[in-house]
Formats: C-alpha cells, sequence, structure tokens
C-alpha cells in the first residue's frame, strides 16, 4: 500500500481517484486515513460508449451548425448571467 502525506495526497488526488490501489493518508508521519477507491478501473465497453457519445455529440454540433467554442461561449455568458442575477 502507498503511503503519502496529506499535501501530496491532496495535490495528485485526481490521479488516485483513477487507480485502484489504497493509499494510506500521512500527516508528520502519523497514517490519519486511508483512501480505498470504490470502483474499478473503467471497461473497454464503457470507453468505447463514451467514445461513440462523443461522436454523437459531434454530430449534433454539426448538424446544428455551430461550433464547439460558440457553445462554449453561450454557457460562459448564460452562466455569467446567471450569477449576476442571485446577486
Amino acid at each position: 500500500m502507498e503511503s503519502v502525506g496529506i499535501r501530496e495526497f491532496r495535490e495528485r488526488l485526481s490521479s488516485f481517484l483513477e487507480s485502484t490501489a489504497p493509499v494510506a493518508i500521512t500527516r508528520h508521519g502519523e497514517t490519519v486515513g486511508f483512501y480505498i477507491p470504490a470502483r474499478q478501473k473503467r471497461k473497454v465497453a464503457d470507453l468505447e460508449a463514451l467514445r461513440r457519445a462523443g461522436e454523437q455529440l459531434d454530430a449534433l454540433i454539426a448538424a446544428a451548425g455551430t461550433t464547439e467554442d460558440e457553445l462554449v461561449e453561450d454557457f460562459k455568458a448564460l452562466h455569467r448571467n446567471a450569477r449576476k442575477t442571485k446577486r
């Protein structure tokens, strides 16, 4: 079992989330907790389904006559407006 300091665990959290191995988390050399992944790595079929979904999304975007960049800008504008109205 890998043992890492709490700061390192926080900095590398995304890699630990993708891992299947448990990790001991330490503070000042003492174990303060454990991270035990609850799921296995994605299966090939899951990854293929995600690829197909991405291809379908690309086709829908193209059929709408827009680009990903335009969609991102629209989303950002909507998000900014929503934040303004909450204040």
